[in-house]
C-alpha cells in the first residue's frame, strides 16, 4: 500500500521544492535559492503558513514591490546559468499583476522563475472576494489570466491534489534548455489551505542536470560541409552559450579555426573581450569591428541566439547575398530563423562535434588578421570616447569608463534600459563569462536595481556593479531598502541626465520635436529637483554625488571598500551618444507630417529600408 502523508496543498508543494537539488561544479545544492514573498490575503494564510515551516530550508525573502522582487528571482537565475532557480508569491490582485511584467521579461529571455500568485476560491462562496476581477460573461477568468501568454506553462489549482501533475509539468520547463522560461501556478486560495494524502513519493529528492541533445547526424553534416567551404566565416554568440557553459568550447573553436567572434547582449563576456578574435559586440549596438566583419560573411555560424532585431540590424547587417546562417541552438525555433541551415543541439555539445566535423579547417588568414587588425582599431576608438574628461557634463561613455578603470573587469555589471545598454554592449570591456549582466530582451526600465539584487545572491563573492539612468532609478528603487536589509552590498552608479534621455535622442533622430522626454521639455509649472543622494540615504544607503570625473573616480574606490550599499551619483549631459560603431535599426518615421524634419527623417528611413533582406 502507498505510503501517504496528510499536508495542505501549500505545505505540499513548499515541502516539494525543498527536495529539487542541483549540481554545480561537483557539488549538490537546493535547486531552489528561496522564495520571494509579499504576502496578503490570498496567500498569507496558506502558502505564509507552510513557508514558515520550511524557512531554514527554503529560505523566504520579504521585498517591497512584486515586480521588483519577481525581477530578482530572474537575474538570479541568470547570474546562475539557469542552474538555480527562485520563486515569488503574491496575493491576488495588484500584488500578482505587478508580476506580469516580470513574467514577460522572463519570457522573453528564456529564464526559468516560479511565479505562485494568489487567485480567487475555487469554491466560489466570497464571491466576489476582496480585489477579485469579475469577467461578466466567464466565471472562470481572474486577474491571473494575464500570466498565460507571458507562461511557458500555466495552471490554476482548484483541487489540492493538482499540485502533483502540475509541479512535475512545472519542473520539465524550469529545467528544460529548449521551453525554459517563467512558470505560473495559479493558486487558489481556498485551495491551498486543503488537506490531501499524498504519497510520500512525491516528495523523493530528484537531481536535476542540463540536458544536452547532440547534434542531428545528417544536420551536422550539411553545416560541416558549408562551414569548410567558408571564406569569410563569423561567429555569433548569444547568451545560450553562457547557459550551457560552453565558453571553453567556444575558445577551442575558435583557436583551431581562426574564426573571429562577435556577441549579443546575452553572449557579451561568452568570451573575454581580451580574446585576440572576440570583435565584441555586434548589431545596432556593435562595435566597427564586429559590424564591418558581419556586412561581408559569407557564412554566419550563430550559437544560442534568438536573432532579434538589434542583433540582425532590422534584417539588414547580414549584407552578403550569398551567405548561409547555420542555426546552432538548443531550441528548434530559433535554430531555424532567418532561413538558417538548423543544427539543434546544445551549444557545448554542438561546438565540440561540429569541431571534430570540420577538423584542420582555418578561415583564410587574410581574414582573420582582418578581424585582427579591426578590433585594434576598435579598442582606439572606443579608448577615445570613454578617456577620462573634466567637461561639466560627461558623456556616458566616459562615465563607463570611469567605471572600468577604477573597478577593473572582476566584477558583474548590470544594466537594462535605456542608451545605457547600446553603450555598454559596445565599450565595455568584459572578463569571464557571466560578468556582463544585461536585460536587453525585454529592455525593462527598473529591472536593474531588484536584478542587481539577485545577482548578488547569485555571487555574493563578486562585487555587484549596477548602471542605472535617473528615469529607470525613479521607475524602481524600492529594493534598495532589502539590499541593506539582507546585507547584501550594490554599488549603484547612477546618472542623471534629468529625463528620458536614450529616447529623446530617438525621437530627435526620427525628426521630431523634443517633447515629454526630458523634464524640460515635459508639462511642467515647476522643475523638480529631486535629492538623489538623500532619498538613497533614507532607505538606508550610503549616498554621494560627484562633481567631475575624477570625484567620481575616488568616489567609486570608496564604494568598493564599502560594506554597505552605495549610490555613487553623477550629472551626464543627455544629448552625447557615441558615434563610432553601431547599426541602423528600423523605428518607424510617419509618412506625413507638419514639421519638415519629419519629412526629411522619413526619406533617409525609406532609403535604409531599401537595405532590409526581407524573408531572407
Amino acid at each position: 500500500m502507498t505510503k501517504t502523508v496528510r499536508l495542505t496543498m501549500a505545505q505540499a508543494l513548499t515541502r516539494y521544492l525543498t527536495r529539487q537539488m542541483s549540481v554545480i561544479d561537483g557539488k549538490m545544492v537546493p535547486l531552489f535559492g528561496g522564495v520571494w514573498a509579499i504576502f496578503g490575503h490570498g496567500n498569507v494564510a496558506g502558502l505564509g503558513e507552510a513557508l514558515y515551516q520550511v524557512r531554514e530550508e527554503l529560505p523566504t525573502y520579504r521585498a517591497h514591490n512584486e515586480q521588483a522582487m519577481a525581477h530578482a528571482a530572474i537575474a538570479f537565475a541568470k547570474a546562475n546559468f539557469r542552474q538555480r532557480i527562485m520563486a515569488a508569491t503574491s496575493s491576488i490582485g495588484p500584488g500578482a499583476v505587478n508580476m506580469v511584467t516580470a513574467a514577460a521579461l522572463a519570457h522573453v529571455n528564456r529564464l526559468p522563475v516560479l511565479l505562485l500568485p494568489g487567485d480567487v476560491f475555487a469554491n466560489r462562496v466570497p464571491d466576489p472576494v476582496l480585489q477579485q476581477v469579475e469577467d461578466f460573461g466567464d466565471g472562470t477568468v481572474s486577474a491571473n489570466d494575464c500570466f498565460r501568454p507571458v507562461s511557458r506553462y500555466f495552471d490554476r489549482i482548484t483541487r489540492p491534489e493538482q499540485i502533483i501533475p502540475a509541479l512535475a509539468r512545472a519542473m520539465q520547463v524550469l529545467t528544460d534548455p529548449a521551453e525554459c522560461g517563467p512558470v505560473t501556478l495559479s493558486l487558489c486560495q481556498d485551495v491551498q489551505a486543503e488537506a490531501y494524502d499524498y504519497p510520500e513519493s512525491f516528495f523523493a529528492e530528484r537531481v536535476w542536470t542540463p540536458r544536452r541533445p547532440r547534434p542531428d547526424r545528417d544536420e551536422l553534416a550539411t553545416a560541416a560541409e558549408v562551414l569548410k567551404a567558408a571564406k569569410k566565416p563569423l561567429i555569433v554568440a548569444g547568451g545560450g552559450v553562457l547557459y550551457s557553459g560552453a565558453s571553453e568550447e567556444l575558445d577551442r573553436f575558435v583557436e583551431a579555426t581562426g574564426i573571429p567572434v562577435c556577441e549579443t547582449q546575452g553572449g557579451k563576456s561568452a568570451l573575454t573581450d581580451d580574446h585576440g578574435l572576440n570583435m565584441a559586440a555586434v548589431g545596432v549596438t556593435g562595435t566597427g569591428a564586429a559590424n564591418r566583419l558581419a556586412e561581408e560573411a559569407d557564412v554566419v555560424l550563430v550559437v544560442g541566439t534568438r536573432l532579434q532585431d538589434f542583433t540582425t540590424g532590422s534584417w539588414s547587417l547580414f549584407k552578403n547575398s550569398g551567405k548561409t546562417i547555420i542555426g546552432l541552438n538548443v531550441q528548434p525555433f530559433d535554430a531555424g530563423k532567418h532561413r538558417a541551415l538548423p543544427l539543434v543541439a546544445d551549444a557545448r555539445e554542438g561546438l565540440a562535434e561540429l569541431g571534430a566535423a570540420i577538423a584542420g579547417y582555418k578561415a583564410p588568414a587574410v581574414w582573420t588578421e582582418n578581424a585582427r587588425t579591426g578590433k585594434a582599431e576598435w579598442r582606439k576608438a572606443a579608448a577615445k570616447v570613454t578617456a577620462a574628461t573634466n567637461a561639466a557634463l560627461p558623456s556616458d561613455a566616459q562615465v563607463i569608463g570611469a567605471v572600468q578603470r577604477t573597478l577593473g573587469s572582476d566584477i558583474i555589471v548590470l544594466h537594462a534600459a535605456g542608451g545605457l545598454p547600446g553603450e555598454m554592449h559596445k565599450l565595455w570591456q568584459a572578463g569571464g563569462p557571466g560578468s556582463y549582466h544585461s536585460e536587453y530582451g525585454f529592455s525593462c526600465m527598473g529591472y536593474e536595481i531588484a536584478g542587481g539584487l539577485g545577482a548578488k545572491m547569485a555571487r555574493p563573492d563578486k562585487e555587484v556593479v549596477i548602471m542605472i539612468g535617473d528615469g529607470s532609478y525613479l521607475m524602481l528603487n524600492s529594493e534598495i531598502a532589502t539590499s541593506v536589509m539582507l546585507g547584501l552590498k550594490l554599488t549603484i552608479v547612477l546618472l542623471d541626465n534629468r529625463g528620458y534621455g536614450c529616447i529623446n535622442r530617438l525621437q530627435m533622430a526620427t525628426g521630431g520635436a523634443n517633447f515629454n522626454n526630458l523634464l524640460r521639455d515635459s508639462r511642467h509649472e515647476v522643475l523638480p529637483d529631486i535629492d538623489f543622494v538623500a532619498h538613497a540615504k533614507s532607505l538606508g544607503a550610503n549616498a554621494e554625488k560627484a562633481a567631475s570625473i575624477a570625484d567620481f573616480e575616488a568616489a567609486l574606490d570608496r564604494a568598493r571598500k564599502s560594506d554597505r550599499t552605495t549610490v555613487v551619483l553623477i550629472d551626464t549631459d543627455p544629448l552625447i551618444s557615441t558615434g563610432e560603431g553601431g547599426h541602423w535599426w528600423d523605428v518607424a518615421v510617419p509618412e506625413v507630417s507638419a514639421r519638415a524634419e519629419v519629412n526629411a527623417a522619413r526619406k533617409g528611413y525609406e532609403e535604409k529600408l531599401k537595405l532590409q533582406r526581407v524573408g531572407d
